[in-house]
């Protein structure tokens, strides 16, 4: 067999995974796949994209459900459409529309079917037609499959196609040392043509984990990641990825065989779809997280920045930034080709666990009491040694940091402050339809499902929440109004560029400041966050910081100027929770 180039990259991973023998059978079946999706203009995109990630200032990401708005006898992919056209038009570019496939439990999260769109929602022309006016993330949940998936239903009926799809283990065996997300037992009996058998389940009974000791499991799932870019996906989120591969005697979490694989999906797609970003979905401390990297070429180009939503809160709460200062001081220089995802909310809680060694545990307890006396829930994982600890905060953002007491201005002033935070991070922001609609607890959905998180998933109906954000008076139209407006402002300025510069500055430990550069080094913005209820008079010494010879500095958020010292600098009175967004 002649192996050359990109053919012998892939060709080696599989030998790493499955070792030589069956690496030859896995190789030929792979190529096959590739080669059905490659064309002739794939050699163009290779020398346009290679070189760098594709993504600017002016690029903000919105998370939505495909049937988050719906009205009578229209699909809600169509209705989707219309709403992102007429109120984020503008204001973002990239489109998170969440599964969207046929599915049986978890909200999505448990795919019955990879290849299709669920019946309910449209069809693969309502998606296509979203990706003419947006660009789209698309999710690949490809750790587990839905137990009623035509893939799961042929291996009970004991069709040897998918004999080895699912990994069959002995119920004593000592599985101790797993990570677990959730306190539901790990193993779930099913009865495979009237044998008994123990499955592993990482996330629920539901849930079926796929085998990728079966190099056939993984040719059908790449065969899937390339169909999504075909339909349009410009990135693609691979849900849970680091419980991929499992080894028993190991915590079967950041497997080394689990990094091949991201590293192969990335092979493939740097030849036949390299404009298509891979983001990992890795809920687990920061260090962890950012080795989904890998050497910043040759795994995701992008990771989602979990530690930035629990710190923020933490900040907020506390009335001082300094734990949010000094880890975003820590964060390693990005290479040209890897940036963060940054959000604050999205359709799961607030993860705490990636805040741990960051936050002190007492301090992760302040939180889960502070969310709990503020109307959320708190889920709880289970640990190696049985023990319990909080996993996340179910809760809308705006209530995870609002007091009860607190005026209503007060509430929506902390509220697009702490999203001035995330805009202003290195990386790319990403912002959930629940918090620019300025959504409050969904207890009702509590009620229905069972389910924590079903109190930051209401679903709307498209005629009540757009007479909501027709009423100037409504908390939606007023967190709609002035965040949107905010996106705007930081799409115009290329100091936002998610691989521009930054620096964190120690300027007050309430007011969390960042210096962000672009990467041409000529347009520098100094955002200023405060972070408590109280007046902050801070200086700034602009030649600390730049070596510019300017005589003054024009607040883009305002408008306001000010004039520089003969020491170079100014003062600054920040109102509680206000926002500078200073550009010298």
């Amino acid at each position: 067999m002649s192996i050359t180039g990109f053919e012998e990259k892939i060709y080696h991973k599989l030998q790493l995974l499955y070792g030589t023998e069956e690496a030859q059978e896995f190789y030929c079946k792979l190529i096959e796949v590739i080669n059905r999706y490659k064309n002739k203009q794939q050699q163009d995109k290779i020398k346009r994209f290679h070189k760098e990630l594709w993504l600017d200032e002016r690029d903000v990401f919105l998370i939505t459900y495909g049937d988050q708005v719906k009205e009578q006898g229209v699909p809600p992919l169509k209705t989707l459409e219309h709403f992102l056209n007429k109120y984020f038009k503008g204001v973002i570019s990239f489109v998170h529309i969440l599964p969207f496939y046929p599915y049986t439990s978890d909200d999505g999260f448990s795919v019955s079917d990879y290849a299709k769109v669920n019946p309910e929602f449209g069809e693969w022309e309502h998606i296509e037609e979203i990706s003419k006016q947006f660009n789209l993330m698309f999710d690949a949940v490809i750790n587990h499959i839905s137990s009623k998936s035509e893939w799961f239903c042929r291996y009970l009926e004991g069709d040897k196609d998918f004999d080895n799809f699912f990994i069959e283990m002995d119920k004593n065996t000592d599985v101790s040392k797993v990570t677990r997300p959730r306190t539901l037992p790990l193993l779930t009996k099913f009865s495979k043509n009237g044998e008994e058998k123990y499955l592993w389940t990482t996330f629920s009974e539901d849930q079926i984990d796929l085998n990728y000791k079966n190099g056939n499991v993984l040719i059908e799932i790449i065969d899937i990641l390339l169909f999504y870019a075909s339909k349009g996906a410009k990135v693609i989120r691979l849900d849970a990825i680091g419980y991929l591969w499992k080894e028993i005697g190991t915590s079967c979490i950041h497997l080394p065989q689990t990094h091949t694989v991201i590293q192969l999906f990335r092979d493939i797609f740097d030849i036949v779809y390299p404009e298509v970003i891979l983001i990992t979905e890795t809920n687990v401390p920061h260090k962890d997280n950012i080795t989904y990297f890998g050497n910043g070429y040759n795994e995701a180009q992008m990771v989602y920045q979990f530690s930035l939503a629990p710190l923020v809160l933490n900040a907020f709460h506390t009335g001082s930034a300094i734990h949010l200062i000094e880890w975003a001081s820590s964060l390693e220089p990005l290479t040209e080709r890897t940036t963060f995802f940054n959000f604050l909310a999205s359709h799961d809680g607030i993860g705490v666990v990636p805040a741990k060694g960051i936050l002190t545990d007492d301090e992760i307890d302040d939180l889960t009491k502070k969310v709990t006396q503020n109307g959320g829930y708190v889920s709880y994982k289970t640990n190696s040694d049985e023990t319990q600890s909080p996993y996340e905060l179910n809760i809308t953002y705006f209530d995870a940091l609002s007091d009860h007491d607190d005026a209503e201005d007060v509430k929506i002033k902390r509220f697009i402050t702490a999203h001035s935070i995330l805009l202003s991070m290195v990386g790319v922001p990403a912002v959930y339809i629940h918090s620019i609609m300025g959504s409050q607890n969904y207890y009702e959905g509590v009620k229905e499902t069972g389910r924590y998180r079903s109190i930051n998933r209401q679903k709307f109906n498209r005629k009540d929440i757009e007479q909501e954000l027709m009423d100037s008076q409504s908390i939606r139209f007023k967190v709609y109004t002035q965040l949107s407006e905010l996106i705007k402002k930081r799409k115009q300025q290329k100091a936002f560029h998610p691989n521009g510069k930054q620096q964190v500055l120690n300027i007050d430990q309430s007011v969390f400041s960042l210096l962000r550069t672009s990467p041409d080094g000529k347009e520098s913005i100094i955002s200023l966050n405060n972070v408590s209820g109280s007046q902050k008079d801070v200086r700034i010494n602009i030649n600390d910081y730049l070596l510019t010879d300017v005589n003054e500095v024009v607040d883009v958020i305002s408008g306001t100027s000010f004039k520089l010292d003969a020491q170079k600098g100014i003062n600054i009175l920040l109102e509680p929770y206000q926002v500078m967004w200073l550009k010298v």
